[in-house]
């Protein structure tokens, strides 16, 4: 089964564009038009890697990926923006983000972060599942 993706963009054409992409390369792709909606998602429904537009109204991609991480330290999010500053990508690195990515998005590029995305994310998994077998282990009187 392919990479599982939330990709968020206040733009319809270029959420239907990107998901079509992905899509034809497997990926199984939810789309959120807000960060409100994309927080919303993340709240009941697991992703493999998040991608989220920079600039956005009401809540930009740096809040949201503030919000985001609030809810779950583990997400993998890759921020895309059209006008990438050295600075906005110091403040998402500092803010957890996995990648910035300048649009227009190369979407061989992308891809294989979305794969690196997915690949840490199993990695988190495993050893938080082994951390707890551990405890449990540790906890009972054999």
């Amino acid at each position: 089964m392919g990479e599982k993706i939330l990709l968020v963009d206040d733009e319809q054409d270029f959420l239907d564009v990107m998901s079509e992409r992905m899509r034809n390369r497997g990926m199984d792709v939810t789309t959120a038009n807000s960060a409100k909606e994309a927080l919303e998602r993340v709240k009941n429904e697991t992703f493999d890697a998040i991608i989220v537009d920079l600039l956005m109204p009401e809540m930009d991609g740096l809040e949201a990926l503030e919000n985001m991480k609030k809810i779950n330290s583990d997400l993998q999010v890759i921020l895309l923006t059209g006008n990438a500053t050295v600075e906005k990508g110091i403040e998402a690195m500092k803010l957890g983000a996995m990648d910035l990515v300048e649009k227009p998005a190369d979407m061989n590029s992308l891809t294989e972060k979305i794969k690196k995305a997915k690949a840490h994310k199993m990695i988190l998994v495993e050893r938080k599942t082994e951390e707890k077998i551990r405890k449990i282990m540790s906890s009972k009187a054999w």
